[in-house]
């Protein structure tokens, strides 16, 4: 199906993966009980979220960059290899996968899209074996231009072109729900949970539905977007 996204390739279908010729690298990034149960067949397991940073600044971010490098090599991950990260649905695992590898500079990364949920409703076969994996060659190129740290985003809050877009729940937008150090937000921010980017089957919308449903909330593609 043609989404109508600038960059169709970074998304998989589950038909685009099942058809696939050559190798790919599938990493399973769902908790390791839901991974033991059932995965796509050759399926690695991996936690990305495991891994957590509090502190943005260049130094711990280049340490944490390169743990998960290391991460990545030891996981049987290879910078040459194409990847294909999944979750449940288009979920946020699978997308931070995705963008590590391509801060690492990855130029073959991709998400599943509808993740595991449409790998089972297309009737595709599932796999409980979970074998043991051989380190690979990973090369990290960082890409800077990817990250944004709290120092820039805040010297920034005044710039027009510039938005904090906070992906969170109501209650963590609002400060009802405190899972940092304080409640509440970015000032300024524009707040829309991840959850409206996927329709009700855990896909990701089309891009005239989240054109439209970003633009309506004062995001538009000629500013500076930091996510959070």
């Amino acid at each position: 199906m043609d989404k109508g996204y600038a960059n169709p390739d970074l998304l998989w279908s589950v038909e685009d993966l099942h058809s696939a010729t050559n190798p790919v690298c599938v990493v399973d990034t769902r908790p390791i009980h839901e991974y033991v149960a059932g995965h796509i067949p050759g399926a690695i397991h991996l936690d990305v979220v495991g891994l957590s940073l509090n502190d943005t600044r260049p130094e711990p971010f280049a340490a944490f960059m390169w743990t998960y490098s290391y991460l990545f090599r030891s996981r049987g991950i290879g910078s040459e290899e194409t990847v294909v990260f999944y979750d449940n649905i288009s979920g946020t695992s699978s997308a931070r996968g995705f963008w590590i590898c391509e801060y690492h500079g990855h130029r073959d990364v991709h998400v599943l899209d509808g993740g595991f949920n449409a790998w089972i409703a297309a009737g595709f076969e599932t796999s409980q074996a979970c074998d043991a994996v051989e380190p690979a060659e990973f090369n990290s190129n960082p890409q800077p231009d990817l990250h944004i740290g709290y120092q820039e985003i805040e010297e920034r809050l005044d710039e027009g072109g510039f938005i904090p877009l906070d992906t969170r729940g109501d209650g963590e937008y609002k400060g009802e729900v405190v899972r940092a150090v304080r409640g509440g937000a970015i000032p300024g921010a524009i707040h829309l949970e991840y959850v409206n980017n996927v329709d009700e089957n855990g896909f990701f919308k089309t891009a005239d539905e989240l054109r439209t449903m970003y633009e309506r909330a004062g995001v538009m593609p000629e500013q500076t977007v930091a996510c959070y």
